[in-house]
């Protein structure tokens, strides 16, 4: 699995570097972190809604697509996505740590 997102890193970083007519990752570049913030955010309000609607064929492509503009944003910050990765990995290792909410009590 990590392969794809590697391979899709790779691609996105070269695009970042060498300017490709036609290219939708060069436009995000061009464009800069603004509009790349904006397409994350319209990717993940797409895949919440798909999500709720139990369109998992739909939710696939939302998921895949705020992927990639994550990807598009990582790289306009110099975040290499190993680093996600090495987070995720340690993450995965640990247990027991549910983290505790405060909740309220709107009858008080």
């Amino acid at each position: 699995m990590t392969e794809v997102f590697n391979e899709l890193y790779q691609t996105v970083l070269s695009r970042k570097s060498s300017k490709e007519e036609g290219s939708y990752t060069c436009y995000l570049f061009e464009k800069g972190i603004d509009k790349i913030l904006k397409k994350c955010g319209e990717e993940c309000t797409e895949m919440v809604i798909a999500a709720k609607n139990a369109d998992n064929k739909e939710l696939k492509n939302e998921i895949a697509d705020l992927m990639y503009h994550i990807m598009v944003m990582c790289v306009e910050r110099g975040l290499d996505w190993n680093e996600v990765e090495e987070v995720l990995a340690e993450r995965s290792n640990k247990s027991g740590n549910l983290k505790t909410f405060h909740q309220v009590d709107k009858n008080t």
